[in-house]
């Protein structure tokens, strides 16, 4: 799936988009929109030139944050991966997913998208006492 059509299937699947620098960011309402959740995702490339599309949403600023916790989310974690972005400057623990862009459909696109988006709140609001920091 190039990613124009990306942008315009999420368009037209009804979420509430922007796009900043190449960076298409989803803006989902969480739980009767009581809590909201920002996913971005972005055109990757690997090293043969093979598009991947990277889903992902910041969890916590990663100051004071156990990085031996965020390990072991990442060993047992079916869904993502964590790793370590700037957003606006300041470092974030982020949950990521990245998938080929040759392979995904409408269907995957949507449920990475939600998948990433449910997992993300959950793991914000354990972090930050029951907040909502984005």
């Amino acid at each position: 799936m190039q990613f124009d059509k990306i942008h315009k299937h999420l368009t037209q699947a009804g979420f509430r988009l922007s796009v900043h620098d190449s960076v298409i960011c989803v803006e989902l309402s969480l739980e009767q929109g009581t809590r909201h959740q920002s996913i971005f995702l972005s055109e990757q490339e690997d090293d043969d030139g093979r598009g991947f599309l990277r889903v992902s949403t910041a969890i916590a600023p990663t100051t004071g944050l156990d990085a031996r916790r965020a390990l072991a989310f990442n060993w047992e974690s079916h869904v993502g991966y964590l790793a370590i972005g700037n957003l606006d400057g300041v470092p974030y623990l982020q949950l990521c997913e990245n998938r080929p862009l040759d392979t995904l459909d409408s269907a995957e696109l949507q449920r990475l998208v939600l998948e990433i988006g449910g997992v993300g709140d959950s793991m914000e609001r354990v972090l930050s006492a029951n907040g909502d920091l984005l």
